[in-house]
């Protein structure tokens, strides 16, 4: 049975129902409340505002709990690969074997794009924002299979073109590389995995094919996996606002690459790179920097630290943070910028200015360093971000279809002038 709350406005009493989640988090219903009273509510940024009801990631900021469908982000990063996430994350369920090959087959058969679709990549300059050309370039695959315009959110269409899409932005992504480094494209190997792949039409050269060490592929795909979803985050939220309009998966995916886009979310983890690079050159302590972003008239950030949702640890970094350690002892590499992110982890955990403020260090802050050791170019870290972040949009998408969700057509409070006559342009 839903509870109710009773909203009292002045003399008026308005009965709003209330539902719980499946885990106990509590909403109350304000849909009828303005056509009840003409009253709306005021949430600047959405930061305790339920657009929808999910069943895909669960996420709870006080105790650090991240979950795909059920699952802990710990279990599925240990034995998980990332093409057995998505389908989870896309289907409900952890896929039997049969239908495992049958997925992978389906994104092996995608890999390629259109020969003419190729020539495009030609027509960006070299300095383009690799963002920008994932974004146009997934709208243009969209008009070289004009069946997907016209998907549903069930069927062998939908299935298809959920593989196509998590097939082709790995495929996107790695010729906007290979163009702007002004080298030939790599085509697609069927038989490598869906992150050996990657790593082959990024590397691989005329004169030497790349092998990507099981290292590196492991650490590929745990980056991927951990940020398959994350609930209703600015991209995924954007993409479910574009597709409230029914507007075609193809497009609103596009729109999640562009909110992505942003130094606020997506760019993050290249931003983190870049503080602790101006750091080491510096020649300033960590202590410094330290002052700096407490100074109370001071705009200046620790990039990496402190998240929107997450009050405490970040799951997904304590994960990263060991893997990172991993691959630089594997590859026999020592990263400066890696000590001064240690350094500068253990002096903010001492520090009660970021204790109080809740300010630990989130997924950005170690996955930067885990992508610059296997050899991602730093305007690329976004993309990645994209390609992992893709099962997520699409089920997202797929599930507004599914609870018939109406279009996004958010309230506001207006501060302007009020009505006032037109001047003729003589006498202003």
């Amino acid at each position: 049975m839903t509870d109710k709350a009773t909203l009292t406005i002045g003399s008026e009493e308005y009965e709003l129902d209330v539902f719980t989640g499946s885990e106990n988090e509590t909403c109350v219903d304000i849909q009828k409340l303005r056509a009840q009273s003409g009253i709306i509510t005021m949430d600047q940024g959405f930061g305790n505002t339920g657009s929808c009801f999910s069943s895909i990631t669960y996420v709870d900021g006080a105790k650090g709990i991240l979950r795909y469908r059920g699952y802990p982000i710990e279990e599925l990063a240990e034995k998980a690969t990332f093409v057995e996430t998505a389908y989870l994350i896309l289907y409900g369920e952890l896929p039997t074997e049969k239908q495992l090959l049958s997925f992978r087959q389906q994104i092996a058969e995608h890999a390629p794009i259109h020969t003419n679709l190729e020539h495009h990549f030609s027509g960006f300059p070299k300095s383009s924002p690799p963002m920008a050309i994932l974004s146009a370039m997934l709208n243009l695959v969209s008009c070289f299979h004009p069946e997907v315009l016209d998907v549903h959110s069930e069927g062998p269409e939908f299935d298809r073109t959920a593989a196509l899409l998590l097939s082709k932005v790995r495929t996107i992504s790695a010729f906007s590389y290979r163009m702007a480094a002004g080298k030939p494209f790599n085509h697609p190997n069927p038989n490598l995995t869906y992150c050996g792949n990657f790593l082959h039409m990024m590397f691989s050269e005329p004169y030497q094919e790349y092998a990507a060490s099981p290292v590196i592929e492991r650490a590929l795909k745990l980056f991927l996996v951990l940020h398959a979803d994350h609930e209703q985050n600015c991209s995924t939220s954007t993409v479910r606002v574009v597709g409230s309009s029914r507007a075609n998966l193809f497009s609103s995916v596009a729109a999640g690459v562009c909110a992505l886009w942003g130094p606020l979310h997506g760019g993050a983890n290249a931003a983190v790179i870049r503080m602790l690079s101006d750091i080491k050159t510096s020649g300033k302590s960590i202590n410094f920097y330290l002052d700096k972003a407490k100074e109370k008239n001071s705009d200046y950030k620790l990039m990496g630290f402190g998240h929107r949702v997450y009050k405490n640890f970040d799951p997904r970094s304590i994960i990263l943070k060991k893997r990172v350690y991993e691959v630089l002892d594997e590859l026999k590499k020592d990263d400066p910028l890696l000590e001064i992110a240690i350094e500068l982890e253990e002096k903010t955990l001492k520090d009660d200015y970021f204790k109080e403020r809740n300010l630990y260090p989130n997924v950005d802050f170690y996955s930067g360093i885990l992508l610059r050791a296997i050899g991602i170019p730093l305007d690329m870290y976004t993309v990645m971000f994209a390609i992992g972040r893709m099962p997520g949009w699409i089920s997202n998408w797929r599930e507004l279809l599914e609870h018939n969700q109406r279009i996004s057509r958010p309230r506001q409070i207006y501060t302007g002038k009020n009505e006032r006559k037109f001047v003729p342009l003589d006498e202003r």
